[in-house]
């Protein structure tokens, strides 16, 4: 049985958006600012991750340090990563440890990231030897090629170019080498086409794949959803598919479309608004493709990952929801 460490697209198309709200803006300030001013601006544009990849790894970062063993995610690399760069922001989260919706949230997305590597673990039980790919569209802040155990899987980062350049940057100043299993796929989305981004940096689709598409999907519209789904169903037969999904404001009880409305300006204040939604039954649609769709709320995410533990870490609300599916 291979395990994948010790247990058995946030962002490439929204980070492409953020990045290019943030350069508007920045030249609607160009005559306020000043010219040294603007290129030191422009400078931290092109080499910071986007805020939503670095909150996720600074949640991450903060399972490993404040929650209570054992750990749902267990991540070596995820404080060492964020190192001295975001080393305020990461002890910053300590005030927020015992605030619910904090909480809530740090659940999910350690649950998201263990989730997709139990998904993993069990497409590399199907392959024996052969070889094998892990697609991680949006990849962020994510640590598992560094952990990756399996010398017959390859691992495709899929990303906007910003980003990848300041991960590449924090894995310098970590001292931590880029992984031999790990191909860097830069991707603007206004510019370039996934399909061909792929075929170009080696990814082969005759062999058994998982995607996973994590805190991406919301960020899109529905023609992009649509296309990206249209290139996995072209993968190997057995292959899968990981994603997280955010529920329609109008399928939610009232206090969570309170939290909805209030998340939702936040974002957008970001420069990186929400368009996408689905129920369960809309998805499932979607992905009429695949088969054996496994489709998580809280109570189930709970039962699975939470159920013994004795603190107040798990998921709260039905707005967000995990799925796996298979070719």
């Amino acid at each position: 049985m291979i395990t994948i460490s010790k247990y058995s697209y946030v962002r490439s198309h929204s980070i492409n958006r953020a990045l290019s709200n943030r350069q508007s803006n920045l030249g609607e300030q160009q005559t306020k600012t000043a010219p040294s001013q603007r290129a030191h601006e422009t400078h931290m544009q092109e080499t910071s991750p986007s805020r939503t990849a670095l909150r996720v790894a600074l949640r991450r970062a903060a399972h490993q340090i404040y929650d209570a063993p054992p750990l749902i995610f267990e991540d070596p690399f995820a404080v060492p990563l964020l190192g001295p760069t975001f080393a305020e922001e990461l002890r910053k989260t300590a005030t927020k440890l015992h605030k619910p919706f904090s909480v809530a949230l740090r659940a999910f997305l350690v649950a998201r990231s263990r989730y997709a590597e139990d998904q993993l673990a069990k497409l590399l039980e199907t392959c024996g030897s052969q070889p094998s790919q892990y697609v991680l569209l949006g990849a962020g802040l994510d640590t598992f090629a560094l952990r990756n155990p399996c010398a017959n899987l390859h691992v495709f980062e899929v990303d906007h170019p910003a980003t990848q350049q300041a991960k590449r940057d924090l894995l310098r100043t970590a001292h931590l080498p880029t992984p031999a299993c790990l191909t860097w796929v830069p991707l603007d989305f206004e510019h370039q086409n996934l399909s061909a981004q792929l075929t170009a940096a080696g990814f082969d689709p005759t062999r058994k794949t998982l995607f996973a598409w994590l805190g991406v999907i919301p960020y899109l519209t529905h023609e992009a959803f649509r296309s990206t789904l249209d290139l996995i169903t072209r993968s190997a037969p057995g292959s899968g598919l990981v994603l997280d999904y955010a529920q329609p404001r109008s399928a939610l009880p009232h206090f969570e479309q309170l939290a909805h409305d209030s998340l939702a300006t936040r974002v957008v204040l970001s420069g990186e608004p929400f368009h996408l939604f689905f129920t369960p039954s809309q998805i499932a649609a979607e992905l009429r493709r695949f088969h054996r769709l496994e489709d998580l709320g809280s109570p189930e995410i709970n039962a699975l990952y939470f159920a013994q533990r004795t603190d107040l870490v798990s998921t709260r609300g039905s707005a967000t929801r995990l799925l796996s599916a298979w070719l």
